[in-house]
């Protein structure tokens, strides 16, 4: 088995990754601008039941410093994923986040929550009772993802055409993502990501990339 990130597009990912997180956090903490680094890691490997059948395999492969995103959808192999995923991600120095289930992310002693869109409302009770984990949200157009608010990182997309739930969703777009990306939020780019296309991505403003099948294309077993 190769080093994770050795391969050819699992080192183009991460490289673009690490590009846009410099990069946004000196405009963020340079010339006045005052804000500490970014906690949230510059790329994201978000799962799905159906895609992505053994997440733990590919987090084994995943660059340290980078992070799992576990969305099991009421998946009732929920618990034992989500243990396998701590195992895994704490082994490889990377972070861990739960999707929408804030009593599994406890259970797991996972290192934060995503949210869905429709439910950014509770990231204030949340920031408030849990400070140390690292929240991010679901927004699905440059508009929501200037509006959320007491986030980590706001997760935009799909920038590019997608596979699964976001099949039917219109992309939105580099431009829509670079004028997100100036807000005050952080915004990390989701929706078709691939190595082929990352590097379109390099100068976008947006503080790291997400994927689900580019990510397993370039790291899966």
């Amino acid at each position: 088995m190769d080093e994770p990130g050795t391969t050819e597009d699992g080192g183009r990912l991460w490289a673009v990754a690490q590009h846009l997180a410099r990069a946004a956090d000196a405009v963020r903490g340079g010339e006045g601008g005052g804000r500490p680094p970014s906690r949230v890691p510059p790329l994201l490997f978000f799962t799905d039941p159906q895609r992505t059948p053994r997440p733990w395999e590919v987090a084994a492969r995943m660059p340290p410093g980078s992070a799992v995103v576990y969305r099991h959808f009421g998946a009732a192999d929920a618990l034992d994923v989500a243990v396998r995923l701590r195992q895994a991600t704490r082994s490889r120095g990377m972070r861990l986040l739960i999707g929408m289930d804030a009593e599994l992310a406890d259970r797991v002693e996972a290192d934060g929550l995503h949210l869905a869109e429709r439910a950014l409302s509770a990231a204030y009770s949340l920031s408030g009772r849990r400070p140390g984990w690292i929240l991010t949200g679901a927004v699905h157009s440059g508009e929501a993802a200037l509006a959320a608010l007491d986030l980590d990182a706001v997760v935009l997309s799909p920038v590019f055409p997608a596979g699964g739930p976001s099949a039917g969703k219109a992309a939105i777009g580099v431009e829509t993502l670079t004028r997100a990306a100036g807000g005050i939020n952080r915004v990390i780019a989701l929706g078709g990501i691939t190595a082929s296309n990352a590097a379109s991505l390099a100068e976008c403003g947006a503080c790291g990339l997400a994927a689900i099948g580019g990510i397993v294309d370039a790291f899966g077993p």
